[in-house]
């Protein structure tokens, strides 16, 4: 039977009960869940007197396999445990010698290994033994569609509620980087008026400087709606201020939304919650504007969108294009997905 893999609040919960492990490898595209065990670990397993001579920081740029075995192998000074990280873990060469060291290592070291932006060949020893001994964790980039459920369940963690709203113009604004999107959230949480509990669409207009009607959310909502002269004027107002509303992330969204529509038409079940578990949404509000457009275009329109929105990215990058700048780049595709 396969080993079941530990979650990042699996790892989290044995680590708040005390229950250590020799060695966290922590590997994968998404550095938010690598950052937030490993600054656990660092911040609660010593205390501050303990951290002087027990917690080592090692960068894989500067150190090879030899001098991570060498640190691993101290033993602590006037504590239970010693904690040794190895930072940026991809630039060590022969990394996998440290296979030899997790034979038997020694239960006084916690080694926390950082490997961003790539992962460990499971079929090697190294990843067998990190396995045996401790925990191998894969930090896995999330998708667009699951961006509003992790801000309202990082909300709700922390006593506060988010307008769907507000919190779909967040996920639209930052995308899928993690630690930005918390970042962006800890903002909003600083700035709530005293006694308040709740984030609304002005409040992260305010705050994060996104219009509360003049963004991503609110195109893809009049497209969906057919609404023209809604759509024109947030194109304009895109066109105003490029900075803040990159022709790139309106294209990424719009596919994403696109692409998923087109997934909609084969749903068993076409309700709220039949379009939501069918395309992985874990709230059924998010399933709305799929229903609203599954009525208002057809299967056959929306492989043509879906085709309009590849030429205009091509024509973005300068591919096809002499003269068009972004926003009439978004003015062409926005009448072809209208007419």
């Amino acid at each position: 039977m396969a080993k079941q893999e530990l979650s990042c609040d699996d790892i989290l919960k044995e680590l708040r009960a005390m229950q250590y492990r020799p060695i966290y490898y922590l590997m994968g595209e998404e550095s938010y869940y690598i950052d937030l065990i490993t600054d656990y670990i660092t911040e609660n397993v010593l205390t501050e007197t303990e951290k002087e001579f027990n917690l080592t920081i090692l960068y894989g740029a500067d150190v090879d396999v030899a001098t991570v075995i060498n640190a691993a192998k101290r033993y602590p000074m006037m504590s239970k445990y010693q904690v040794v990280v190895v930072k940026e873990a991809q630039a060590i060469r022969n990394i996998d010698e440290l296979s030899f060291y997790l034979q038997k290592p020694l239960p006084s070291t916690i080694l926390v290994v950082c490997h961003k932006h790539g992962v460990l060949d499971k079929r090697k020893k190294l990843a067998a033994e990190v396995e045996k001994t401790g925990i191998l964790f894969e930090s896995k980039k999330i998708k667009e569609s699951q961006l509003p459920a992790f801000t309202s369940s990082y909300m709700k963690k922390k006593g506060i509620d988010m307008d769907p709203k507000a919190t779909a113009m967040l996920a639209d604004f930052v995308g899928t980087d993690l630690s930005r999107l918390t970042g962006e959230l800890e903002k909003l949480i600083i700035t709530l008026p005293v006694g308040q509990h709740r984030i609304t669409p002005e409040q992260i207009e305010r705050n994060i400087g996104i219009s509360k009607d003049y963004n991503n959310f609110e195109l893809r909502s009049a497209l969906v709606e057919k609404d023209i002269l809604k759509a024109n004027k947030i194109i304009k107002y895109f066109e105003e201020n490029p900075k803040t509303n990159p022709i790139q992330m309106s294209l990424s969204l719009l596919f994403g939304f696109y692409s998923n529509l087109m997934l909609a038409y084969y749903s068993p079940e076409k309700t709220e919650q039949g379009i939501a578990n069918w395309l992985g949404l874990r709230s059924p509000w998010a399933a709305r504007d799929y229903l609203i457009a599954m009525r208002r275009y057809s299967g056959v329109k929306v492989m043509q969108i879906i085709g309009e929105i590849r030429y205009a990215d091509a024509k973005s990058k300068g591919i096809n294009n002499n003269s068009a700048n972004d926003g009439d780049i978004l003015r062409e595709l926005v009448f072809n997905i209208l007419h």
